[in-house]
């Protein structure tokens, strides 16, 4: 019997994603564990794995299809055994059923000028003409990757191209309407980039668009927000607008912690491990958190949930956003272990490799912007997590030590606390104690 392949749901708020590229095609064997595709999520962009073995009878849902509901069907499988051709034939009213309905239809009150507002949906990054309207109604052909102002490139493209330093003006795409995916970043890497061919639309191609009415107008390029910019958006807004931030600063001498890095990676250089001023204030965060359990909370309806270890969610900049990849049980783990975990994660994290689980969850989170000379900033709360430590950058500063005004190096330090779950005095307690940590690293070992 054949088996229905459905959009997976990969992360708890998924509701639809992108299709991004099939890794495998029509007629293809596979086994349980095979890669099948690459999809785009709103966190990030994730491989699909095959369950079940068999042979793929049919693809509904082409590559590079954007909106697809979780749950729709993208491809059927036939088991050992199974006529394929039979399967595909049947594949094809499963792909009718898949097939989004048309945005608007044609009515007896509307006249049938009105019909090419159908394929608005498949065309909205293009400036509407109306003498063209009978033709975008037709299916689009593959075009040029540059269309209008925007050059149409799937997100994981996009951040390999930044990454990998490859130029996306000029080139075209394989897939689907002439879009960038990940095989055309691969050829032009590899120096087999094809050139774009010459737009043959009647749409305008200039890189800036000023209105034809206003020619004073600021030139600009617009992009489509991308599904984790979207999700980052919500979040963020939701955070700020419906929790009551409590901002808690102190600034904390490094000396000591910088100290005991340089004797720790001495140690640890045999090994090739490295530590990173970020692991030993992960490690500091995790055991406050322990020490002062009122924080390691979180506030979900009208329940608070205390946790019994420290799982700590580190802002990782990527391509595109943002995500927080956790080390979970920090408080437990020793810093040659938080560092190493650290360094792979964040790696896979800008490759767009992380599993659900690897992200998804944390007591509490931090954020570093230290590394960018940021001396202090009020980070945005997380949720449902109830504190984020924001990290600024350790400077040289006229510090008062024993009575004596010397110069020592200083770090600011503000937490941010959702003020429906953790007291002031609460907050302050934690950061009382990561101050003390940091001060003293040595604590944090025992």
């Amino acid at each position: 019997m054949s088996i229905n392949l459905q959009m997976p749901a990969l992360s708890p708020t998924m509701e639809e994603g992108t299709l991004a590229k099939w890794l495998v095609k029509e007629g293809d064997v596979v086994a349980s564990g095979d890669l099948l595709a690459e999809i785009e999520t709103d966190k990030a962009t994730m491989e699909f794995e095959a369950v079940d073995e068999g042979t793929i009878a049919k693809i509904t849902i082409a590559e590079g299809t954007e909106n697809v509901k979780v749950g729709a069907v993208i491809a059927i499988l036939a088991e050992e055994g199974e006529d394929v051709s039979a399967v595909s034939k049947g594949g094809e009213s499963v792909a009718k059923k898949v097939k989004p309905e048309p945005v608007a239809k044609k009515s007896p009150e509307k006249p049938v000028a009105a019909a090419p507002k159908v394929a608005e949906p498949a065309q909205d990054d293009a400036p509407k003409v109306a003498d063209k309207a009978p033709q975008a109604a037709t299916p689009a052909a593959a075009s040029p990757a540059a269309d209008g102002d925007r050059i149409k490139v799937s997100p994981l493209a996009r951040r390999l191209a930044e990454g990998k330093g490859v130029d996306l003006a000029g080139m075209s795409g394989s897939g689907p309407g002439g879009r960038i995916v990940k095989a055309d970043i691969d050829a032009a890497e590899g120096g087999t980039a094809k050139a774009a061919p010459a737009p043959t639309s009647s749409v305008p191609t200039t890189t800036v668009a000023p209105q034809a009415d206003n020619d004073f107008e600021t030139p600009y390029t617009t992009e489509k927000l991308s599904g984790m910019r979207k999700t980052i958006a919500r979040r963020l807004t939701e955070a700020k607008q419906t929790i009551p931030h409590i901002y808690l600063t102190v600034d904390i001498q490094l000396d000591k912690l910088l100290n005991l890095r340089g004797e720790l990676n001495k140690s640890l250089e045999p090994r090739g491990i490295k530590l990173s001023v970020n692991d030993l204030l992960i490690k500091a965060l995790a055991v406050s958190l322990m020490q002062a359990p009122k924080c390691n909370v979180s506030i979900e309806g009208d329940e608070l949930k205390s946790f019994s270890r420290a799982d700590i969610s580190v802002a990782v900049s990527i391509p595109g956003g943002l995500i927080t990849p956790i080390i979970t049980g920090a408080d437990t783990k020793s810093l040659s272990t938080i560092s190493t975990e650290m360094k792979d994660l964040a790696e896979r994290a800008k490759a767009g490799k992380l599993k659900m689980h690897e992200y998804q969850g944390g007591t509490a989170s931090i954020s570093n912007m230290g590394m960018f000379g940021i001396k202090n900033f009020d980070a945005v709360i997380n949720p449902p997590q109830a504190m984020i430590m924001a990290i600024g950058a350790g400077q040289k500063r006229p510090h008062v030590i024993d009575d004596s005004l010397q110069i020592a190096t200083i770090m600011s330090a503000t937490g941010s606390f959702d003020h429906r779950a953790i007291d002031g005095a609460d907050g302050a307690q934690l950061m009382k104690i990561f101050k003390e940590l940091v001060e003293n690293p040595l604590g944090m070992l025992a």
